[in-house]
């Protein structure tokens, strides 16, 4: 996870207004390394698949008040389904969840700039709860917001993007879409860290990118997609700034035989086709879900 937005911001005012910050490094107030990654305006996937896909851009994607995001949907879900907003669990706005802890169903209010092709804010969109959210094992948030599918794409024009529900491959083209700073990257998987831990935290099977993608603070959240599909497969959240070893903004990889390995400089990601078998109707988060294996409360 990143440091807190405050410095990012900051950046922003001492090169001008409207500047992108090339160096901004901060995340989400308390949030580790990139989960700070800005909300952003996210792309609300079609209810229907996608029979003809164009270039990645921000449609769909949305910002968050401290990081980037965007809109969801299964390969089961319905038009009249309340819509999802996938980010990081430690851009959630109470704060970082302790190691261990799972938040289902808690009340929420949160809105969110959604982002049309050009990166331009078309609307807010608002969240009713948040569905669930972790730092164990994963790093995710799900708001359920209180507008369908079908609503957002009739207003605005904009489809949900599908969560892949196939686990992502070494070496997949990607795009990392930050609808808070309303920067693309692109680079590739180069591989997979089998735990990667961050001060009190450890993930599961981390997508780490080849060095292309060099995520700052407020990236925290964005929809990391495949650029063959145009399905997201993975939530992009943190990378290790400084060279230090298992620290707040420095995770480190640690393999099956306990063998540590610091990467300075590479970013990760953390996988989301494990959300697909947890989703039901409704959009409901059932997590006692046949193949759902997100950590339970």
């Amino acid at each position: 996870m990143r440091k807190p937005l405050l410095g990012a911001l900051l950046a922003v005012l001492l090169l001008g207004a409207g500047a992108a910050p090339a160096m901004a490094t901060s995340h989400d107030a308390g949030a580790p390394t990139k989960a700070v990654r800005a909300d952003a305006a996210t792309r609300v996937a079609d209810p229907a698949p996608r029979t003809q896909l164009a270039a990645v851009d921000f449609a769909g994607t949305v910002a968050l008040s401290n990081c980037s995001g965007s809109v969801v949907r299964t390969p089961q879900s319905q038009p009249t389904d309340p819509a999802l907003v996938l980010s990081n669990g430690h851009c959630l706005e109470t704060g970082f969840p302790a190691a261990g802890q799972v938040i289902v169903d808690r009340a929420s209010t949160r809105t969110f700039t959604l982002l049309n092709s050009a990166g331009t804010g078309v609307g807010t969109l608002r969240a009713s709860k948040i569905a669930y959210g972790t730092m164990t094992d994963t790093d995710i948030s799900l708001y359920q917001l209180t507008s369908t599918y079908a609503q957002i794409q009739s207003t605005y024009g904009i489809t949900a993007l599908e969560l892949n529900a196939a686990r992502p491959v070494q070496g997949t083209a990607i795009k990392v879409v930050s609808g808070y700073w309303k920067r693309i990257y692109s680079c590739s998987i180069d591989g997979f860290a089998y735990l990667l831990k961050e001060g009190s935290w450890t993930w599961k099977d981390s997508v780490r990118y080849t060095s292309a993608c060099n995520t700052i603070g407020g990236t925290s959240g964005s929809p990391v997609i495949d650029d063959a599909t145009g399905k997201v497969v993975a939530v992009n959240n943190t990378g290790n700034e400084d060279g230090a070893r298992c620290t707040l903004n420095n995770p480190c990889e640690v393999d099956a035989n306990g063998t540590v390995t610091v990467r300075q400089g590479i970013n990760y990601a953390q996988e989301t086709y494990g959300i697909v078998a947890c989703v039901s109707t409704g959009s409901r988060i059932d997590l006692s879900a046949a193949g759902c294996t997100l950590p339970k409360p």
